[in-house]
This record gives C-alpha cells, structure tokens and sequence, in this order.
C-alpha cells in the first residue's frame, strides 16, 4: 500500500514565497508510484490541502489529517520545505513529534538552536569552531555605535537573528550608517547580531543522510555581482554558484571535516547547509540552514547534482530513510 506523505510548504515569515517554490519542486519529483502526495500548506491565517486544481481543504490540527472529499486521509510522513518559521525553527518538527509523525528534518531542538544565529554560533566556537567577532542586540536596548564599531570594526554586517535568504541583512560602510541598518534588521526580528566582516572567499557545503550513511557533498564556491551575497544574488541570479568550489584539496578536506563536525556535534538530522568564508586559510563559520533552499536555483541540489544524485534520488532517498528507521531524538545515521 503506497504511503501518504504530506509536503508542507508556506511558513510565517518572509520566506513563504521561495518555500512554496521548493516544496512544489520537491512534489514534482517524488516517486508517485511508491507515494500518495499531498502539498500543504501552512500560513498564518490558515493550513490547507490543496490539490492539482489549486482547490484548497482545511488540514485539521487536531491529528494532522485532512478531508477533501469527506474521507479522512491521514500522513505517514512528511517532507518539510518550509523556510523559516515555523519550519526551521522547530515548532512543526515539535508539533510532528507530539502527534508520532516522521519528517525528513532535523528534531525540534536542534532546529530552534540552528535558527537562532546567536545562540547557534555561541555553542559552536565553545568546540573551536572559527566564526566572525560579533556584538549582540535586543529590541529596545540602548545602541552604542562606538562599542559596536570598536569591538566588530568597518565594514561590518548587520543581521536579523533569526531570519533566512538574506532577509534583514545590510553590509554596513561607516558608524552613522549602523542606526539605519539596525532598524532594519529590527523590521525582521526583535534580535540582531553584528558581525565583523570577514574578507576571503564565500563557501557552502551541504550534508544530507543518503542510504544510510551521513555525505558531505560537493562544496560550491560564491562569487556574488553584489557588494554581498543577497536575496537578489541568491534568486535573481547575480551570483555565480561554482561547484565543485575553486580551492585546494587540501581546503576541500578541512571544510568537508568541519561541516561533518558540526552535523555531529549538534546532533542535526535530514538536509544541512552550512555557509563559511576562508580567511588566511582558515573557513569561518557564518550559519548553518536545516531547511536549505529545493529550488531550481538553490545550492544542495546542484551540489547533490555534481555528486551524481539526482533530485529525484534525493527527495526519495529522504522519504525513504525516515520510513524504514523513523529518527527521533539520540538517533544517528553512519558517517
């Protein structure tokens, strides 16, 4: 009997758009001999089936299951796509778990821990992972331009805390301009972080659980048209996305251990991204995405691509792994 899987797509924050993109890729590529799909889709104001007419049914929270022609369907698993909240921060992953369904992201912890750039960072450099200076602030603390610009120097970035795809993000030039990035940053999120910039070469590497073993795939090289690698360098093609990355072997092997490293160390599960630039030859760590962009212009699929998986494969592989060993938490895959 095939199995029914839900693609949940949508979310809460500025990133519906692209995750509504990702999840129909990934509903195009999955294996309907072996699945019953069904794309769902979550906003604030609403979550609904909806169908290949764009007919839309509600999802009952209660149980996770819907009803579009009057007979209950309920899901054996899901596959997330959801981009930012409520996706990569931990409450679906939380929601699924309480209601014993499998999902190919990591558990509820680790993705709130990863979505929080602060929190993520600090418990990273206490295990010596090499990460930008940075200067922490709330929503209503006093600004100190001075501080932050002795302490993290110019050029510096200006982030959103907790936000993706290069939203509430500006690169930052002289101390009079910090007030304006701040407020900014605080249209996204009501924490920011401020980071020292860093000048090298910008890498991304993704790890996936792939037949049963952890793989760290082809690292892709960033070189942006823009002063940074921003939503319009990442979606509207002003970058050049280069992988395998133009670096030595001998980087290659550092970068791939390190982001092995830190999938291990924060007990992550399903697909990761991690950013990095190498500075003197030492890759700093930026951040780390456990609901990394499907769509036809995002890195782990090409990067899946060059390995020689297909989007096809990877998808299904995905699916695959939590319905033959559903992961909860303390579960680990071979490396």
């Amino acid at each position: 009997m095939k199995k029914n899987i839900a693609i949940l797509m949508g979310g809460y924050s500025s990133e519906s758009a692209i995750s509504l993109k990702s999840g129909n890729v990934v509903y195009h590529h999955l294996d309907r001999n072996a699945y019953n799909l069904f794309r769902i889709h979550i906003f604030r104001d609403r979550w609904v089936y909806v169908d290949d007419n764009d007919r839309e049914s509600p999802v009952d929270r209660h149980d996770f299951s819907i009803a579009p022609q009057g007979e209950k369907i309920c899901f054996d698993a899901a596959f997330i796509a959801i981009h930012g909240s409520p996706g990569e921060d931990g409450y679906i992953q939380a929601y699924l778990d309480l209601l014993g369904i499998p999902h190919t992201a990591c558990n509820f912890y680790q993705a709130a821990l990863t979505y929080n750039k602060r929190d993520c960072l600090s418990v990273l450099k206490a295990y010596g992972i090499p990460c930008a200076t940075s200067y922490y602030l709330n929503k209503g603390d006093e600004i100190r331009t001075g501080e932050i610009t002795e302490k993290v120097g110019m050029p510096c970035f200006v982030k959103a805390n907790k936000a993706g795809s290069s939203f509430g993000i500006s690169k930052v030039y002289r101390e009079e301009d910090l007030g304006r990035a701040i407020a900014h940053s605080f249209e996204e999120d009501d924490e920011i972080i401020i980071e020292s910039f860093l000048d090298g070469t910008e890498v991304s590497v993704g790890v996936i659980p792939y037949e049963g073993t952890v793989r760290v795939l082809p690292i892709t090289e960033i070189v942006t048209e823009n002063d940074f690698f921003d939503y319009k360098a990442k979606y509207e093609g002003q970058s050049q996305e280069i992988t395998p990355a133009r670096i030595s072997g001998e980087m290659t092997e550092i970068i791939s251990e390190t982001a092995l490293r830190i999938y291990h160390i924060l007990k992550l599960r399903g697909f990761t991204r991690s950013e990095f630039i190498i500075v003197n030859g030492i890759p700093h760590l930026l951040e780390i995405n456990t609901v990394p962009g499907l769509t036809a212009e995002s890195i782990l699929p090409s990067q899946a691509a060059v390995a020689g998986i297909s989007a096809e494969a990877l998808f299904n592989n995905a699916v695959q792994e939590i319905l033959k060993e559903p992961a909860g938490p303390g579960q680990t895959y071979k490396v």
